[in-house]
């Protein structure tokens, strides 16, 4: 955290340089540096302010602006009504809507609101302090918040915290929803927070990503972390902060650490809404995971011919498709389901209710437009006493199949169907090689229903880079519920070549022989999975034709072996399942990896996933900037030393500009230096 400040600094020093050799300056230097507070009213800092006046005026020494006020300015403790904030000539005026409690420091937190109004520099971490007792309360805490799924910091995140008398249950924290702040921080960009202005005494902590940006925690919107125990700011001990001068604003050694996760709301059962978006297809929403559905039945309809499809996770949405011929689907479609959920107390109780779905066929534009245009040429041909031969339509059967150019031997080929089928000939499916002289060659194939999609089929078979394939699906091999069948198709296509793609050879060393593991291979910035294996356990895992490039490695701690990442509950005390990155020596998580070539990595799980302490936090961040600001002066050298060589600049200022960028960065170093000391 404390070299970021490098990055800043070469970045502003290079383009000073680049428009200097350029542009000729005009009118002098532009301004880069932030209003400066020329005077308060009432002081800053004042104590026994009982009475404390309505309203705060802060005069700069420029004319000011205020950006994204209503999500930067806050105030500690927070107020029940917002105080508004406004522009008056050279500075800000506060008006405060809310009594002030007795023996409270409080403080108006501006954050980034407030800017010059010409240049926009903003005034980073600005704050007002008073007291309405006879001191101004003076410890301080700070931390570090990061998202328990991805690993990245969280910036902009708040930190309430609350007295710790306050009596809670155990086993079910209710003090969030319940209970107002005492004191209230936020996370910088690098998710370091220091909250200031504490006391002497015990405090519950959470982290809360407010994003709907109402001052509460909201399940189900905002992202929540909370500290299993409780701290004590006199007890935290000492820890080094200082300002970042070239992001301006404060920050810090965490002290503590936080996971923010995302809980699923508490919703009572019911089945909210029921639609028919297709002749065959009907669509049930519940309001809660996982319905319990006694008997469900359409008038009729026999029960074995309605198929389901369960569209989420928790099963609260589902599809169900009719293998009825379509001439006995009728417009209106009557049934009855019975299914749990909770009655006035609680108590899940059987519920019955009456389905009535309708659905007609609805002509779009361009269909009109096409019977007009037929009943025209019926009425001429019938005019000249010819047949009328109507044009053919497009066959309904909808499906895609993924065989085209190169196919990946991991994925095969998959098939996606439009409505579910219920019928498959597969003897008149052929899959050959093609080989340059003589007959094609039949190759062995399965066809397999994908477990998580009923309408998605796999072709597998023994995969051949060198060989020529061939695959050919006859019409009407497959009909669907709808009683619709396939159109031929044939397709031409080659192996995808290992060679042309990376290997990694992941050796896991589980913390005990049971021990189960989620391990991905994402991107760089570990948002997209390139790559997934569940049920890890303690042995070696290859991963083939990963695509060239960078790479991270997640791994979760798959504790209920479920196979999947669980979040964490705040009402249960439940902490997330804990997700971590692999780096490697340099602390880097990024992994290069190159086509041919098998990278190979040893995950020891012990070591991973060992005890969270703030001293291996503290020096993983400190790490990870090091990487960063290493890495970025790698690549501004390569970009520097290309320029040079293409000469795009005269002499004169190739000398002028490398001495500048030379002396930026010697310049940032004794900075950076001299902060860290």
């Amino acid at each position: 955290m404390k070299h970021i400040a490098l990055v800043a600094a070469v970045v502003s020093m290079a383009a000073f340089v680049r428009c200097a050799n350029q542009v000729a300056p005009q009118g002098g230097p532009k301004d880069s540096l932030p209003p400066v507070v020329t005077s308060y009213n009432p002081a800053a800092g004042q104590r026994n302010a009982s009475i404390f006046p309505r309203r705060v005026e802060i005069g700069f020494d420029e004319y000011v602006q205020l950006r994204d006020q209503s999500k930067e300015f806050f105030t500690s403790p927070l107020m029940k009504t917002k105080p508004t904030v406004s522009i008056r000539g050279r500075g800000v005026r506060i008006d405060i809507k809310d009594t002030l409690e007795m023996n409270t420091t409080y403080s108006l937190e501006f954050g980034s609101s407030i800017a010059d109004n010409n240049e926009g520099n903003p005034l980073h971490g600005f704050r007002y302090v008073f007291s309405t007792g006879p001191a101004i309360d003076s410890l301080l805490a700070t931390g570090y918040v990061a998202d328990a799924m991805k690993g990245d910091s969280v910036s902009k995140a708040f930190l309430y915290f609350f007295d710790a008398a306050v009596d809670t249950i155990p086993d079910y924290d209710s003090i969030v929803f319940n209970r107002r702040p005492v004191t209230v921080a936020r996370t910088q960009n690098n998710g370091i927070f220091v909250a200031q202005n504490l006391r002497d005494m015990k405090y519950r902590v959470y982290a809360i990503v407010d994003n709907n940006n109402n001052q509460r925690y909201d399940v189900g919107t905002d992202k929540v972390g909370f500290l299993d125990s409780v701290i004590n700011p006199a007890a935290l001990g000492s820890t080094s902060m200082w300002r970042d001068e070239y992001r301006g604003y404060t920050t810090a050694d965490p002290q503590t650490y936080f996971r923010v996760f995302a809980e699923e709301p508490s919703r009572r059962q019911n089945l909210n809404a029921n639609e028919r978006p297709g002749r065959h297809q009907v669509i049930l929403r519940f309001a809660a995971p996982r319905p319990r559905i006694d008997t469900l039945s359409f008038e009729g309809i026999d029960a074995d011919r309605v198929i389901r499809e369960y569209m989420t996770a928790g099963r609260d949405t589902m599809s169900l498709w009719f293998d009825v011929p379509p001439a006995s689907m009728p417009d209106t479609l009557r049934g009855r389901i019975a299914y749990h959920k909770p009655d006035s107390l609680g108590n899940m109780v059987l519920t019955g209710q009456n389905l009535r779905l309708v659905w007609r066929q609805v002509e779009s534009r361009e269909e009109q437009r096409e019977r007009e245009r037929e009943e025209r040429d019926r009425a001429r041909a019938e005019e000249r006493g010819e047949e009328y031969t109507p044009p053919e339509k497009p066959n309904p059967f909808g499906f895609k199949v993924d065989a085209g150019g190169q196919v990946n031997p991991l994925k095969s080929i998959p098939i996606e169907f439009t409505l579910p089928l219920v019928s498959i000939d597969s003897a008149r499916i052929a899959l050959t090689t093609q080989p340059d002289l003589g007959d094609p060659v039949p190759v062995s194939f399965t066809l397999e229903r994908d477990t998580m999609n009923i309408r998605r089929w796999v072709i597998r078979a023994p995969w051949n880079e060198t060989e020529n394939y061939r695959l050919t699906i006859d019409e009407g091999v497959f009909i669907n519920v709808a009683g619709e069948r396939n159109d031929s198709l044939g397709a031409d296509f080659k192996i995808e070549q290992k060679a042309d793609f990376a290997t990694l050879a992941i050796r896991v060393e589980g913390k005990s022989p049971d021990a189960k593991y989620i391990v991905q291979v994402t991107d760089a910035a570990g948002g997209s999975i390139v790559r997934e294996e569940r049920d890890v356990t303690t042995g070696l895992y290859t991963f083939d034709y990963i695509p060239e490039g960078d790479v991270s490695i997640r791994i979760t701690e798959d504790g209920n072996g479920n196979g999947k990442w669980d979040s964490g509950s705040l009402v249960q005390r439940r902490q997330p399942e804990r997700t971590e990155f692999y780096t490697g020596p340099t602390g880097d998580p990024v992994v290069a990896v190159k086509k041919d070539w098998q990278t190979d990595i040893v995950l020891d799980m012990r070591t991973i996933f060992a005890p969270v302490t703030i001293e291996k936090i503290q020096r993983d961040l400190q790490r990870a900037e090091d990487a960063r600001v290493s890495k970025y002066l790698e690549e501004k050298a390569i970009r520097d030393a290309e320029r040079r060589r293409q000469g795009t600049q005269g002499q004169g200022q190739q000398q002028g500009g490398g001495m500048g960028i030379g002396s930026a960065l010697g310049g940032a170093r004794q900075q950076i230096g001299s902060v860290v000391r």
